[in-house]
């Protein structure tokens, strides 16, 4: 979520309405706890046979049952197997980028980017690290091997960044533009721009095959249905619940869900893409934002910024199981899994500070100090084949 003053305002509003709407609401604008969990919990990991017709240009997808497969502990690829541990912490307020060592959870360096830095996101071919600087329409890229920055490239209004599956392509979230922006993924010169009515496009995945995508559009509480291959918005929604703000966005590993967490419901939607039917509902907790997948692909953290805390959602369970509470409060944001699977790290969005999380008990291992107003941090390398964007969605 963005920072502006415009935004602000907007979330604001948005907020005060839903807050002030739920004890008024009717019954059937209101989330309702047995309205929430999909009628078939997704099927446990496991090996697939059946082929996938995917997108001409995209990998074959490697386990059908777990779109995951490729993300196990320590499953590096050969081009990022060299490159040094590091998480990268994009600052919104001092426009700045912190390095830390995740092995001894010291800040190592700080780099200068440009104005309102939002997300730190992998390129499609793991080689380079994007930083969006949403206010100052630029992307700064980061060598991940050296560390060192590059020189800037021209892009409007980068809020988040995403690629295609075949890595054609790269997606601007152009959010005040009110525009998804295909560019060539390594030039980053425009292809083709997208107008969006929704308003605040952020977070998006992909469809297992790669032919669709699913996009939230926080400021108007709606999400997209986007043919990847046409560049066209094939279906919009605006979700059930007055003042919605939509979040980031996650497929379940057999492909079959999306799940797309909302700050002001409190919770996640739970969609059928290919339907893309009325989705349902699962209080999570308080400012639910950030979605991230186990190594083992069998949980997903939801890291809830109102309430400083982590819920723990179990797929073959198809229920939360878990709560974990920072110890004193925080703003748990985004961030990323480290790639042993043993650490969730999240910005704390309003406290300026990055948690390291021990995923086996959900203790806190260290809180961090950076900059102001840490936002989409990315945890580098982790395991995959290649990256869709955001702070890393591998496949």
């Amino acid at each position: 979520m963005r920072t502006t003053n415009a935004a602000r305002l907007l979330a604001a509003g948005a907020a005060l309405t839903a807050l002030t709407l739920l004890s008024a609401c009717s019954a059937g604008s209101r989330p309702h706890r047995d309205e929430t969990l999909a009628s078939k919990a997704p099927a446990q990991p496991g090996n697939g046979k059946r082929q996938v017709n995917v997108l001409p240009g995209m990998p074959p997808v490697e386990n059908p049952k777990d779109l995951y497969s490729a993300d196990r502990p320590n499953q590096l690829s050969p081009v990022v197997r060299d490159f040094p541990s590091r998480v990268y912490v994009p600052n919104t307020n001092s426009n700045t980028v912190t390095v830390i060592d995740p092995k001894t959870y010291k800040i190592i360096d700080t780099i200068p980017v440009g104005r309102q830095p939002q997300h730190v996101v992998p390129s499609w071919d793991l080689k380079t690290l994007w930083v969006n600087n949403d206010l100052g329409n630029s992307l700064t890229p980061i060598d991940p091997r050296t560390g060192k920055a590059g020189k800037a490239v021209v892009v409007h209004d980068p809020y988040n960044l995403y690629f295609t599956p075949d890595g054609r392509y790269a997606v601007v979230m152009a959010s005040m533009d009110r525009q998804l922006v295909f560019r060539d993924a390594h030039t980053m010169k425009v292809v083709k721009a997208v107008p969006a009515s929704c308003y605040g496009v952020n977070h998006a995945d992909f469809s297992p095959d790669g032919r669709y995508f699913i996009v939230s559009c926080e400021f108007s509480g709606e999400i997209l249905k986007v043919d990847t291959a046409k560049m066209k918005i094939l279906a919009q929604e605006r979700l059930p619940f007055h003042g919605a703000m939509p979040q980031d966005v996650k497929i379940s590993p057999d492909g079959k869900l999306f799940y797309i967490a909302d700050m002001v419901a409190n919770g996640l939607w739970i969609l059928d893409g290919d339907r893309f039917t009325r989705p349902r509902f699962l209080y999570t907790g308080k400012g639910a934002h950030g979605l991230y997948i186990s190594r083992d692909s069998r949980e997903m953290y939801i890291s809830n910024r109102g309430e400083g805390s982590i819920s723990v959602f179990d797929f073959a369970q198809n229920r939360l199981t878990k709560k974990w509470h920072l110890p004193g409060g925080g703003s748990p944001d985004m961030g990323g899994v480290s790639a042993d699977g043993k650490i969730l790290w999240l910005s704390g969005r309003y406290n300026a500070e990055v948690y390291a999380i021990d995923t086996g008990t959900g203790r806190e291992l260290a809180r961090i100090k950076v900059g102001s107003g840490p936002h989409g941090l990315a945890v580098y390398p982790q395991p995959g084949r290649y990256s869709l964007g955001h702070t890393g969605i591998f496949r």
